[in-house]
């Protein structure tokens, strides 16, 4: 009998855990204006500045975004949870690639994390993600020193993607160019050589020989 309202107790105990986590509200996820989202106040603005455009210059050398997201504390999501919403909403990294990567750090809890997407998984796995923290992030951090933990770990992780082969930006910026760029200059040639052909050769000629000027060749 003692054993069967042990387990009816842990069962309503188990319950009312539940229901009082899932009433617990989730930390949100900040909307990306920037770079770096700094909700802790820890960094100054001249070091934001710094950071944001070292990242823009990298961006621009090799396409792969970077982005660092500090916020006071992730709970009750542990921070691997926290981090992929915030992956999914920011969705960093060229479309197709998925070369993007998100330093996470939850100050107050302690913990950090980076996100990775699945174009650098190979460059960047957890274990190169973790050695990164333990190594270059944590020990700077143990010593009050913020900003100079994250330009060590951005540091390692450019040096990374790198090494890694990917399309350039200048590659996907030309793979981007097509006939559709060129359609409107198109459109104005084909209306201005209908109108001098009509000038030359009458209107019905004219438009059957501009018809044929712009027709497109069977595929």
């Amino acid at each position: 009998m003692q054993g069967l309202l042990k387990k009816i107790l842990l069962v309503a105990l188990s319950y009312s855990l539940g229901t009082a986590l899932s009433a617990m509200e989730y930390v949100a996820v900040p909307t990306l204006n920037a770079r770096v989202t700094d909700l802790t106040n820890t960094l100054t603005a001249e070091q934001r500045a710094t950071i944001e455009a070292r990242l823009a210059s990298f961006e621009s050398q090799k396409g792969s975004q970077i982005a660092v997201l500090l916020v006071p504390t992730t709970k009750p999501e542990a921070i691997e949870q926290y981090s992929i919403r915030v992956a999914e909403q920011w969705k960093i990294g060229r479309k197709k690639i998925d070369d993007g990567v998100i330093l996470l750090i939850a100050k107050d809890d302690h913990k950090l994390r980076i996100e990775v997407g699945y174009g650098l998984e190979g460059a960047l796995p957890d274990v190169i993600a973790k050695r990164i923290i333990a190594e270059d992030i944590t020990p700077l951090f143990k010593q009050g020193d913020f900003y100079g933990g994250i330009v060590a770990g951005i540091t390692h992780i450019e040096a990374v993607v790198q090494g890694e082969a990917l399309p350039s930006p200048s590659t996907e910026k030309n793979n981007d160019t097509s006939i559709e760029n060129f359609l409107p200059f198109l459109i104005i040639l084909a209306f201005i050589s209908g109108t001098i052909l009509r000038s030359i050769f009458g209107t019905l000629p004219g438009a059957l020989i501009n018809g044929g000027l712009s027709e497109s060749p069977p595929c």
